[in-house]
């Protein structure tokens, strides 16, 4: 769960530390007062998108830092080779105004993309916006998917499906009518004869260039080449290096017969001679081997201007044109006989649309079988929230081979008695819609493991009975999971075990925010400003207070 919150520089929060408990914590304030920031700041720990604008005016970067208990040996540890803490957590991101972020996972640096995989493993959060989703027909399929826990089918299934398309992709690069396949094979022939009458050869290009180098600076190459010979193996009027170098060899040796210890010394001059040797050798092969020719020159340029030639058409080097010269014979040769190779195609296409049904029909299987559990589940919970008339169906209409099965799926629902099921844009007002969806995120948090659910003023629309409902159900879900609510309703804020009051203030021209934890009596003193309004009375203390106990 999530122990320790610190934030520093985010928005009007200069700096704060908020400690959550197990169970059921809210968070309360006054509309502005930065109840959101807080959301982002963990949102920001969970790997989302943090834009440079959330820093502090006046600050150059923002931080905050989260500490996690409880959480257990996930494979994401051993997956990005950090180091797990059965005792707690760490999570780090600063956030710079330059757009760059850093972020570390028990003290190891990781990237945001990284960390999201990891966040995604540790909170749930839901917002405002969430409910709107459910009128989102595309999102339907997507929430019976996780309910159903089907991966490994849909997995199967969009494998056996991208063999369809691939194959379907073939037939279709094959079936063009005939005046294009002329056209085609006209083409493709021109450009063979062409690159196969070039004779070119892998990295011919290449030695061609050496060779002109040399060829274009051939004086120089002859006129160094005879100095450095000189000076190795000396001339008319001095001795070269070489020489010299054995000279002094001998020298070195005719001592050693009186100091053995020159020996070494010796060794070395000698080791030096020999290779001074073997360069002046290698020097004198390669000029006396130096041989320049116009013609050869002329020709060479004639056969670099041919591939250049080619390079403009058909690839920046010699390797790049001959396999491109392979494909052309290759598809030229798919044309020539695409007759056969369509029919080909066709039974492999008959017999892979036959498995991707076959997949698509056990997908489709656990789907219905999930559909009417998963149906069960929301009607179950839509009447601990106060909707006891309401129906609710997953429709299923087949469909050909899709990316995402043979079905198209929705939710329908009827809200009143006697009412049609209808989709849920056409009847849900907003209180009813964030109930259902909180119904969806409880049941499908049943199938995760995620340790903790944020519910992000999901109250919005609802009051009275049905508020009091949204309380019951949300605190009966903190006896197994860790919730963090931010509420505007009184009775939400009554059934936490942990309540968190965030207010701001101004201070020499700054706004700062601050969260501070509540005792049973600020606890009291909240409620009847939920209740009340700016002006708290003996009487809303006394709702509150009653609100409290019971």
């Amino acid at each position: 769960m999530l122990s320790v919150l610190h934030i520093e520089n985010i928005a009007v929060i200069e700096q704060a530390d908020i400690v959550f408990d197990a169970g059921f914590n809210v968070l309360t304030g006054e509309t502005g007062a930065g109840k959101s920031i807080v959301i982002d700041a963990i949102s920001a720990i969970l790997g989302e998108r943090a834009y440079r604008d959330v820093i502090r005016t006046g600050c150059d970067k923002a931080f905050v830092s989260a500490v996690f208990t409880g959480i257990g040996p996930l494979p994401w540890f051993q997956e990005n080779q950090v180091d797990y803490d059965p005792g707690e957590l760490l999570i780090q991101r600063e956030i710079f105004l330059d757009g760059k972020n850093v972020c570390r996972v028990n003290g190891r640096p990781v990237t945001v993309a990284i960390l999201k995989k990891l966040g995604l493993q540790l909170i749930n959060i839901h917002g405002q916006h969430d409910s709107q989703q459910l009128f989102d027909e595309a999102n339907h399929l997507r929430y019976l998917d996780l309910f159903a826990r089907d991966q490994d089918l849909l997995e199967a299934y969009q494998q056996a499906f991208g063999r369809v398309q691939e194959t379907r992709n073939q037939i279709q690069r094959l079936s063009m009518d005939e005046s294009e396949k002329l056209r085609k094979v006209e083409m493709l022939e021109y450009q063979i004869r062409e690159l196969e009458k070039a004779e070119l050869k892998p990295g011919e290009d290449e030695q061609l260039e050496a060779r002109r180098k040399r060829l274009q600076n051939g004086e120089k190459m002859k006129s160094g080449l005879c100095a450095a010979v000189e000076a190795l193996y000396g001339g008319e009027d001095s001795d070269g290096a070489a020489s010299l170098v054995q000279t002094a060899e001998r020298a070195v040796a005719a001592l050693c017969r009186y100091d053995e210890s020159l020996e070494p010394l010796q060794g070395r001059l000698g080791e030096i001679a020999y290779a001074l040797q073997d360069v002046t050798e290698e020097l004198r092969d390669l000029r006396d081997g130096l041989a320049f020719s116009e013609d050869e020159l002329e020709a060479l340029e004639t056969r670099l201007d041919t591939i250049h030639k080619l390079r403009r058409k058909y690839g920046a080097t010699c390797v790049e044109m001959l396999a491109y010269l392979d494909r052309c014979r290759a598809e030229l040769e798919e044309i020539t006989f695409s007759s056969e190779k369509l029919e080909q195609l066709q039974g492999q296409l008959a017999r892979e649309e036959e498995a991707a049904r076959r997949a698509g029909l056990a997908l489709r299987g656990r789907r219905q079988k999930a559909a009417e559990a998963l149906a069960g589940r929301i009607l179950s919970e839509l009447t601990q929230l106060d909707m006891p008339k309401v129906r609710f169906v997953c429709q299923f209409e087949e469909q050909d081979l899709t990316p995402n099965g043979l079905d198209a799926v929705r939710f329908l629902m009827s809200a009143n008695v006697g009412e049609a099921l209808k989709p849920m844009s056409k009847v849900a007002s907003g209180g009813e819609l964030a109930r259902i969806m909180l119904a969806l995120k409880n049941v499908l948090a049943e199938q995760d493991q995620v340790p903790t659910l944020i519910f992000d003023e999901v109250d919005a629309g609802i009051s009275g009975q049905a508020a009091q409902k949204v309380a019951e159900k949300l605190s009966q879900v903190a006896k197994t999971k860790q919730i963090l609510c931010v509420t505007h309703l009184a009775q939400i804020a009554a059934m936490a075990d942990t309540h968190l009051y965030i207010s701001k203030a101004e201070k020499q021209g700054r706004t700062y925010t601050s969260v501070t934890p509540l005792d049973r009596q600020g606890r009291r003193e909240e409620i009847a400003r939920i209740i009340g309004g700016a002006v708290i009375t003996e009487t809303t203390l006394r709702s509150a207070e009653e609100m409290l106990r019971r």
